[in-house]
């Protein structure tokens, strides 16, 4: 039992039973042993691998959809690019490389990182230093100031926020929540009082069925709506998860690219949980915007002209151009759009003003 785990058990022995989201933030965000204050979690020395690792043509894309979008709104004034949970900022260095092509849009627009974790920041700094745009970070979407319309990007962001979930039984539907065995261990329980209303869009559930909810997912959807209908610009959003309301349990842990327990040495595994791209939709537009999609990653992709792009780089490195192997050009593509690794179940959702035109892909 590692020393946050320690501390969770004290919590839970002091207080009683925490919702998973409160467990999720301690194992995520604790400053002294969360996952995220103490890990660089990305590459193959890592725990996972995002879609801006796998090919740079990801990144390269989103900057010049971003670009497009802008144009298609008017090319408005003081445009500031924006990123949940930057990673390295692998997806920015690519973005704004692409963007080379659409000087207008670079030479005014600011980069704003938002990132919690100094590990990454640090990481970040590294990749974006000798790029000649302006760049500053902050912690929250809150301390995002901007001067005009606002495009943002948020890869694998939303899947981090911490979810509650709830457990029908005898017809009615409780809290799961976790709790300690005699020796403590952290083990999951049921809240002894039920839900007052059913969740809603569950009916049909069956004995056991789970619900999860992202509240927020939901009220930071809300936010950037509410900016995005305010001041302009758009957002996208591309992650895994679902696009029909259901129920079934999806929180997971990960550590060295495969599962591991959930409960287990908080703050050495990566906690994630699908996002619920209907409730994100619902809440964007209750925010006063509208949305687009979502659709799945691979089709999105496709139809912005990942496979020609990729073609013209194949050429470029059989020709020696280019310090790349041809087919691992492909090999990355591949595992962006085939249906059987990310093309199906990450999707992507944008959020644009009302009355906008429709941003490309979707």
């Amino acid at each position: 039992m590692n020393a946050l785990q320690q501390r969770i058990a004290a919590l839970i022995a002091a207080q009683g039973p925490m919702p998973i989201a409160e467990y999720m933030t301690l194992a995520l965000h604790d400053p002294s042993g969360g996952y995220y204050a103490t890990h660089d979690p990305l590459g193959a020395a890592g725990d996972f691998i995002t879609a801006p690792e796998v090919s740079q043509m990801f990144g390269e894309l989103i900057g010049l959809w971003m670009a497009q979008t802008w144009m298609d709104q008017g090319s408005p004034a003081r445009p500031t690019l924006v990123e949940l949970g930057p990673g390295r900022g692998t997806l920015m260095h690519d973005a704004l490389r692409a963007l080379k092509l659409v000087p207008a849009f670079r030479s005014q627009v600011q980069v704003v990182l938002v990132e919690n974790s100094a590990v990454l920041e640090g990481a970040q700094k590294r990749t974006l230093s000798a790029l000649d745009v302006p760049i500053r970070s902050v912690t929250g979407f809150a301390d995002v100031k901007t001067e005009g319309p606002m495009y943002l990007v948020a890869n694998e962001f939303f899947d981090v926020l911490p979810i509650r979930q709830y457990v029908k039984k005898g017809g009615g539907w409780f809290e799961r929540m976790v709790g300690t065995n005699a020796d403590g261990t952290l083990r999951f329980v049921l809240s002894p009082v039920p839900l007052p209303a059913p969740p809603p869009n569950r009916d049909g559930a069956p004995e056991g069925g789970v619900y999860e909810q992202c509240s927020a997912g939901e009220a930071l959807a809300d936010e950037i709506a509410h900016r995005i209908a305010a001041h302009g610009g758009a957002a996208l959003i591309i992650d895994y998860g679902y696009d029909t309301p259901g129920f079934g349990e999806t929180l997971q842990a990960m550590k060295r690219h495969g599962p591991a327990e959930v409960l287990s040495n908080p703050g050495e595994n990566d906690l994630t949980a699908h996002v619920d791209f209907c409730a994100l939709g619902d809440a964007a537009v209750r925010g006063g915007a509208s949305v687009c999609g979502p659709m799945p990653q691979g089709a999105w992709l496709k139809s912005l002209g990942i496979e020609q792009r990729a073609e013209a780089l194949s050429a470029h490195a059989r020709s020696g151009a280019l310090l790349l192997d041809a087919d691992r050009i492909w090999r990355g593509v591949e595992r962006l759009i085939a249906d059987d690794q990310m093309g199906e179940l990450f999707k992507a959702i944008a959020i644009v003003p009302k009355n906008a035109p429709t941003p490309p892909g979707f």
